[in-house]
């Protein structure tokens, strides 16, 4: 099954004329460009602010082992 055909597609556009009106067909393509272009931007603003994140810096495990003390236990006598 693959791509709809010309006839397909006429065929297909004279069933939306017929649902929608030839009048609301504009209105109905500019809310649909605007909701893609919102679309964009927002994954624009989502990648700007992962890239502006600062990495997390990870400690060497001297640092990590120089920092950390062992448990103190009691000891009976």
């Amino acid at each position: 099954m693959g791509m709809p055909g010309t006839t397909e597609l006429v065929i297909i556009f004279g069933i939306i004329v017929l649902l929608f009106g030839a009048k609301k067909i504009p209105d109905l393509a500019k809310g649909f460009g605007k909701g893609i272009k919102n679309f964009k931007n927002e994954m624009k603003d989502v990648e700007e602010e992962i890239a502006s994140d600062e990495p997390k810096k990870v400690e060497s495990s001297e640092e990590v082992a120089s920092t950390t003390q062992a448990p103190k236990t009691k000891t009976e006598a």
